[in-house]
C-alpha cells in the first residue's frame, strides 16, 4: 500500500469509529478542492469508470419504441414535456439520459434546456446508442452503474464514491482511481489540487494533504 493509499484508509477507519450507526446505508463522499483553476477556462466534464459500484443508477432512454429494459420515453410522447414542470420532474426523476443517435436532434430539441444544464443529456462518452437492440442497452446500463461524472461548476468537486456498507480496501480503489483521472485532467497537475476530503452522509469532512 503506498503512502495515498495509507492516507485513505487512515481517515476512512476515523471516519467509521466517529459516526454513529444510522437506519441506512451511508454515502461516502469524495471531495476534490482546486486551486490556481480558472473553472471558465479549464472546466472538466468527464465520466469516469469505477473499479466497484456504488449504486444502482436510474437510467430513462429516448426511443422510438418502449424497451423492457429501461424506463422509456418514446418520441410520440416527447410532446408531453413541453410544460416546464413536467421537464423538470423527468430530469429530477433520473441520474442518467440514453437514446438512439436518430432521436438526438429532437430530444436536445425538446430535453436540452433541462437536461444541458445539469449534465444529463446522452452524450457520445456514454449514451447514444446506434440502436435500441435489447442486449446494448444492458451493456450500457452496466457501465452506467459503474460510472461517475465529474463535472467542474466551482473549483471543488464532489462525487459519491462508495457506501458504507463497502469494504474499505474497494473504497480507497475508487478513491484514488478517480483522483488519478481527475488528476490527469487538470491543466497544472497536483498543483491545481489543494487537498481532498472525505465524508459520509451524516459526519463532518476529513481532510488529506498530499505532498
Amino acid at each position: 500500500m503506498n503512502e495515498i493509499e495509507s492516507k485513505i484508509e487512515n481517515v476512512l477507519v476515523e471516519l467509521r469509529k466517529n459516526s454513529k450507526k444510522r437506519k441506512f446505508d451511508q454515502t461516502i463522499d469524495l471531495i476534490i478542492n482546486l486551486q490556481k483553476f480558472d473553472v471558465k477556462k479549464n472546466s472538466m466534464n468527464i465520466i469516469v469508470s469505477l473499479p466497484h459500484k456504488v449504486k444502482e443508477k436510474k437510467v430513462c432512454g429516448f426511443f422510438e419504441v418502449k424497451s423492457d429494459k429501461v424506463d422509456t420515453v418514446t418520441k410520440s410522447e416527447f410532446a408531453r414535456y413541453s410544460k416546464k414542470n413536467e421537464l423538470k420532474k423527468l430530469e429530477k426523476k433520473y441520474d442518467f439520459f440514453i437514446a438512439e443517435a436518430s432521436l438526438m436532434p429532437a430530444v436536445a430539441t425538446s430535453f436540452g434546456r433541462a437536461l444541458g444544464p445539469s449534465g444529463k443529456m446522452p452524450s457520445p462518452q456514454l449514451g447514444i446508442l446506434s440502436n435500441s437492440d435489447s442486449k446494448l442497452i444492458e451493456s450500457v446500463i452496466e457501465k452506467i452503474n459503474n460510472s461517475i461524472k465529474i463535472r467542474t461548476k466551482e473549483p471543488s468537486i464532489k462525487v459519491p464514491i462508495g457506501k458504507e456498507s463497502m469494504k474499505d480496501k474497494d473504497v480507497v480503489e475508487n478513491i484514488v482511481y478517480v483522483y488519478n483521472n481527475v488528476l490527469k485532467n487538470l491543466p497544472r497537475n497536483k498543483e491545481n489540487i489543494r487537498n481532498i476530503e472525505i465524508k459520509f452522509t451524516m459526519t463532518k469532512p476529513i481532510k488529506i494533504k498530499f505532498d
